[in-house]
């Protein structure tokens, strides 16, 4: 409310007294909703933190363990059983791919199970995944404001691959996290000089820890970007190609003090001993340095020289789009507002090439690795989120044509995978032919027909009725209440179609207490779930496998059913995984077999 001014007969302005009155009220009311809008935005991220808890850790436990999973439980349950925490095994054989932060983790956790379990393997990726959650909220409000953080974290949160891993035994979230935290602790402190790199580069050394140097990696190429960008690629470019060398080295110096201070070595010598310290104690205690080995192995050749998942240069073109379904369906606008001219020039100049720089430097440092897989660019999704969030939350002005067309573009196609999703209540048998036909029903139907109601009635309000804020909610209620049904009955339900634990459970019955009976042949056996004391003995040849026969102290082989035609000898099955028509035939060969031998 502006105040009323008017002519001073002795020339000038005044104010009349009642529009003081008024411009007090005014500002009054002003603050008041200010501070209830306030109030309700914190309320907001404390309630995207408790939906967040409630997706990640609901029946955490009540899916067996599959693939990678094994090696966090198995790893943990033999430190217990060896009480050797520094030398970590699968089978009796060593295991030092990563770094031993997240076995200890797991350790951790099974203290709160009162076990060894599928939870205790999931439970420190679900809590990183609340804490990245938070940090990101804590990230984008110091870059913008908190509603820009509340939308962001809740979008992070409800991105299909974010809360896919977040409930899986692995070590990726667990690094998102760290990388966050890093960010967290820079952008908190980029102005000032002082002792807050301690704690920059020891939550980066507690990061390695978990996957390995990707923990400071990561922070550094995102940070060192940034501060090379922050004033913009004009200044950048003059500074880099104008002027003697002398001076633009002292510039790149200069925009990165943060890294070129004396207080740096004391922090890079501390995160040093927090990351070194495990693999000195492994190598004091074994003599081997296989863990050192490994870091070489696993985080500069596998970078620059890879040995195994070297998928196409393009990968995360397009991964990164089915990663954070449905929140993808936004990406394209997002990026196209985030690189207008516009945007970058208005008040939050600094903040969105902070966001551009996280997005760009994560992508290209994977695309330039000759190692790829999918989920290698989950780091990438925190800047992604915010990037999705600012088209919702930001001014409308800001939004130019192509951006508002995307916009709408984006939620047709969230419509249309909603409408589409539907068919999933039919029987299979109208949809695919054989033998997929036989694949059984989707689990608890009318549960998914209500959350389908729901997310329609919702969405399509926000279509006909158009406004940012209507899209944003409808979108967040469509993914939450998905992703729900999802993890927490459908892909439960869907183990009674997995065999390996049964298969387990099974041979542990058939041995009977004679664990040193059993073998396996050109596999490893499923250590979690037999529950075994020692190392079961693994042969590779069968001149090993008849060599130990002979012995005539195996009784009973694990092996693949691809495997089984080789075994020579009275012997006969005594157990399968079991395999179902629509398995395909690579699955079948895959089976474990349980053989007896005949004397």
């Amino acid at each position: 409310m502006g105040r009323v001014l008017a002519e001073n007969p002795k020339g000038g302005l005044i104010q009349h007294p009642e529009s003081d009155a008024q411009d007090s009220v005014g500002g009054e009311t002003v603050a008041v909703e200010g501070s209830r809008s306030e109030l309700n935005e914190h309320v907001g991220a404390l309630v995207v933190l408790l939906l967040t808890a409630i997706l990640y850790f609901a029946r955490l436990g009540a899916r067996a363990l599959w693939a990678s999973e094994f090696r966090w439980g198995e790893i943990a349950r033999e430190m217990l059983l060896t009480h050797n925490y520094f030398w970590p095994t699968i089978n009796g054989r060593v295991y030092f791919d990563k770094p031993l932060g997240s076995y200890w983790l797991v350790l951790v956790s099974s203290r709160m199970t009162g076990g060894m379990d599928e939870a205790a393997s999931r439970i420190p990726s679900a809590m990183a995944g609340v804490l990245a959650v938070a940090l990101l909220i804590l990230f984008a409000r110091r870059l913008y404001d908190l509603r820009t953080a509340v939308a962001a974290g809740f979008i992070l949160a409800t991105s299909f691959g974010f809360a896919f891993w977040a409930r899986t035994a692995s070590a990726d979230i667990e690094t998102v996290t760290g990388e966050l935290a890093a960010l967290v602790i820079f952008a908190n402190n980029e102005n000032r000089t002082g002792w807050w790199v301690l704690a920059l580069w020891s939550i980066m050394g507690l990061t390695s820890l978990m996957k390995g140097l990707l923990g400071f990696v990561l922070p550094i190429v995102v940070i060192g970007a940034y501060s090379c960008v922050a004033d913009g690629w004009p200044e950048l470019r003059h500074h880099l190609i104008h002027g003697p060398l002398r001076s633009r080295v002292h510039w790149l110096i200069e925009r990165n003090r943060w890294f070129f201070n004396w207080r740096t070595v004391v922090a890079v010598a501390l995160a040093g001993v927090i990351y070194f310290a495990p693999f000195a104690i492994s190598y004091i205690a074994t003599g081997s340095a296989a863990g050192m080995y490994m870091v070489y192995r696993e985080n500069v050749e596998r970078y620059f020289a890879p040995f195994d998942h070297r998928g196409p240069v393009y990968l995360y073109a397009y991964t990164v789009f089915g990663l954070m379904v449905p929140w993808s369906a936004f990406l394209p606008a997002a990026l196209m507002h985030a690189h207008k001219r516009e945007e970058l020039a208005g008040a939050s100049l600094r903040s969105g090439r902070f966001v551009l720089a996280f997005f760009w430097t994560i992508f290209i440092f994977f695309t330039l690795s000759g190692s790829r897989r999918s989920y290698y660019i989950l780091p990438i999704l925190p800047a992604a989120a915010i990037l999705v969030a600012r088209i919702f939350v930001g001014a409308e002005n800001d939004l130019s044509p192509s951006c508002r067309f995307l916009l709408k573009a984006g939620l047709g196609f969230v419509l249309s995978g909603l409408a589409l999703s539907l068919l999933f209540l039919l029987p299979v048998r109208v949809l695919l032919p054989s033998p997929y036909s036989l694949l059984p029903m989707l689990p608890r139907p009318g549960l998914f027909a209500a959350c389908w109601i729901l997310s329609l009635g919702t969405t399509a309000y926000a279509f006909i009725h158009y406004s940012r804020a209507r899209i944003l909610r409808s979108v967040c209620v469509v993914t939450y209440l998905m992703l729900s049904y999802l993890f927490i009955f459908a892909m439960p339900a869907g183990d009674q179609w997995r065999g390996e634990k049964r298969f387990a459970k099974v041979t542990r019955q058939l041995i009977n207490g004679h664990p040193a009976e059993l073998a396996s042949f050109k596999t490893q056996p499923p250590m979690f779930y037999l529950r075994l004391a020692k190392p079961v003995p693994e042969y590779e040849t069968l001149v090993e496998l008849e060599a130990a026969i002979q012995t005539r102290r195996i009784k009973w082989v694990i092996l693949r059913q691809r495997d089984v035609s080789a075994l020579r000898g009275p012997a006969r099955v005594a157990a399968f995984e079991p395999s179902y028509p629509w398995d395909s035939r690579e699955h079948r060969l895959n089976a474990l077999v349980l053989m007896k031998l005949e004397r």
